[in-house]
């Protein structure tokens, strides 16, 4: 038996800290009961719940960075047997993806048997930053820079604003090199952008996903993501 905040706190739905104020506050339930004492003691066979959030305390979830590189699947298998994001790890754990890349897209994606949080972070209103590096063809010009930032048309609706800048332009090989951080994850969002203000996209990469960069990992590598890296991740889905 296990004191109920770290249990809470090691299942990664918050730190150890903001897990005792939920449970003084009465926000927390063991098999139905709400517990405010500090200290309490639970099994692995007891039920939690916590702000009518049930977690899971029968399973150990896992939680990977992984820098995806190109040409890999960002799924958990693959019909034509092409290579996925799974295929990168090494667990015996059912794990998928939080939300995809495209196949030729590298960069930051998250990997989970945590159904929980990967859904709220794939929702629309979960409103997760993402930081992008796009190389694109041709110069692109303030007032485009103005555009994408404002929102653009795509598939019939307008995106969020953004934060775009254009980092680099190359004149020898008529390329941009554009900075964006976007905070929806709609699909192929930042090539139809670019699109549709006439530019394509050569390169993309994703850098950042929320709190989390790609220090330390090279194209194919993976780590395990920290205690606290988890309850972050958590946090910015609390937040309404």
């Amino acid at each position: 038996m296990e004191r109920l905040q770290k249990v809470i706190a090691n299942l990664g739905y918050t730190s150890r800290r903001k897990a005792e104020e939920l449970i003084v506050s009465g926000k927390v339930k063991v098999n139905g009961e709400v517990i405010t004492e500090l200290g309490t003691k639970v099994k692995t066979s007891d039920t939690i719940e916590v702000e009518d959030t049930i977690l899971d305390n029968n399973r150990n979830y896992e939680y990977y960075l992984l820098n995806k590189p190109r040409e890999v699947i960002s799924s958990a298998k693959d019909e034509h047997n092409r290579k996925t994001v799974v295929d990168l790890i090494a667990t015996k754990e059912r794990i998928y993806p939080v939300g995809r890349l495209d196949y030729d897209t590298t960069g930051a994606i998250i990997l989970t048997n945590d159904g929980v949080l990967a859904n709220k972070l794939m929702h629309p209103s979960s409103n997760v930053e993402k930081k992008y590096i796009a190389k694109v063809t041709g110069l692109v010009r303030g007032y485009e820079i103005k555009e994408l930032r404002n929102g653009i048309i795509i598939d019939g609706k307008k995106t969020a604003k953004a934060e775009v800048r254009l980092k680099k332009y190359d004149k020898k090989t008529d390329k941009s090199l554009v900075e964006l951080i976007i905070h929806e994850g709609r699909n192929h969002q930042i090539k139809k952008m670019f699109s549709s203000i006439g530019h394509d996209v050569v390169k993309l990469k994703r850098e950042k996903y929320a709190n989390l960069d790609l220090t330390n990992l090279k194209p194919g590598e993976y780590r395990k993501l920290t205690n606290k890296e988890i309850a972050i991740l958590y946090s910015l889905i609390k937040k309404d």
